[in-house]
């Protein structure tokens, strides 16, 4: 198979990776931060690359790439840690608008999306969930003719300054039941909806949603709401792996060059034998976590229950290397790994919340034995 990309590819990487270096550097991320954890600033310069249009159909106004593309995107992203929530934004939302949402609603928020206008993310996450897609608590009933909502998401990327949610609710059946959810969209300027910001451990911000009684358009019925959930959750693991992948390429760049200027008995600590031996062991994860994120990129386009494997495969490979590159890097630099003011443990705090995103990596664990169960008598 041919892993060589395109020169459209090759174009798109070197752009985005010309913005990450000269429009934001280190300092301007920690203004960022300080700031909030969003910039409409650096999000309208997304939207001036094309960026935000990228998965949204050419009939909406963006640019129709796939999977492939969207993993060149989100590496670069990775390398320069760039807090602006893309990923939910521009490929989950975008992907679930722009392949399940009504033609009426398409034509209101995609162009809008493309254009960096709008922000639509999904509200998933609710507690007590622990990472099951299925458990959900929202319940939507039937007013009137109207949708109305009740019920509370958590850790909502961009909560409380996007202009729309995508939000999975319970039209029937028990709390962990795959069948009766629907997917809804919710306006944040909507009566009975609340937010309440915070910052998260990476810089970033995210939300606790609130809804009272919220009138919601149907996006996806009963019947196709748990496999079209599914299918954003992969995207959106898919995504959060290429820019994990991105980030570890970036700390280890950051960790040699560390080693190789911080000196002890006169000579570099980095031409120790034993620090060396650690750097490969690195350099070995990430490179299995590469190989796992081009796997899970690949995948996007298989049935379910194949997708649904290698999607928590890569997930859990990922989890293992983003713990051990990022951990063997903090301890490599020493105390100053952990400053605020170095880069380095700015990284680790953007892999741990990663590994935690979409499921962490015991729980993906956990679907792989599953999934490899269920397939078993396939092959007896």
């Amino acid at each position: 198979m041919d892993f060589e990309y395109s020169d459209d590819q090759q174009q798109l990487r070197d752009a985005v990776a010309k913005w990450v270096e000269k429009g934001y550097d280190f300092a301007r991320r920690q203004a960022i931060v300080k700031a909030g954890g969003f910039s409409r600033e650096a999000w309208g310069e997304l939207a001036g690359l094309g960026l935000t249009g990228l998965a949204v159909p050419e009939a909406h106004g963006g640019l129709g790439f796939g999977p492939v593309e969207a993993m060149v995107v989100m590496e670069e992203l990775g390398r320069g840690l760039v807090l602006e929530p893309y990923a939910p934004v521009a490929l989950v939302a975008a992907s679930l608008l722009g392949g399940h949402a009504p033609e009426a609603v398409q034509a209101a928020w995609l162009p809008r999306l493309a254009g960096g206008e709008a922000l639509v993310v999904l509200a998933h996450q609710e507690r007590e969930a622990r990472y099951l897609l299925r458990h959900v608590g929202t319940r939507a009933r039937q007013q009137d003719g109207a949708w109305l909502l009740d019920g509370a998401k958590s850790l909502v990327p961009l909560g409380d300054q996007a202009d729309a949610f995508i939000v999975p609710a319970r039209v029937s059946g028990a709390l962990d039941d795959s069948q009766g959810i629907a997917l809804f969209l919710v306006e944040r300027k909507a009566t009975g909806v609340r937010t309440r910001g915070y910052p998260t451990q990476d810089g970033g911000r995210a939300a606790e949603l609130q809804l009272d009684g919220v009138a919601a358009t149907l996006l996806v019925g009963p019947d196709d709401g748990h496999h079209a959930l599914e299918l954003a959750a992969d995207v959106g693991i898919a995504a959060l792996c290429a820019e994990a992948v991105g980030a570890m390429d970036k700390l280890l760049a950051v960790t040699i060059d560390y080693l190789n200027t911080r000196k002890q008995f006169g000579v570099p600590i980095g031409s120790f034998q034993a620090l060396r031996h650690r750097v490969a062991d690195m350099k070995m994860q990430l490179e299995l976590a590469r190989s796992m994120s081009y796997y899970a990129t690949l995948k996007l386009g298989e049935d379910t229950p194949q997708r649904r494997r290698a999607l928590s495969q890569a997930k859990v490979q990922l989890g293992q290397s983003m713990r051990f590159v990022g951990q063997q890097a903090i301890q490599l630099h020493g105390g100053i790994g952990v400053t605020d003011e170095y880069v380095a443990g700015h990284y680790f705090k953007r892999l741990t919340c990663i590994e935690m995103s979409f499921g962490d990596t015991q729980h993906h664990l956990g679907e792989v034995s599953a999934r490899m169960q269920d397939t078993a008598g396939v092959f007896a």
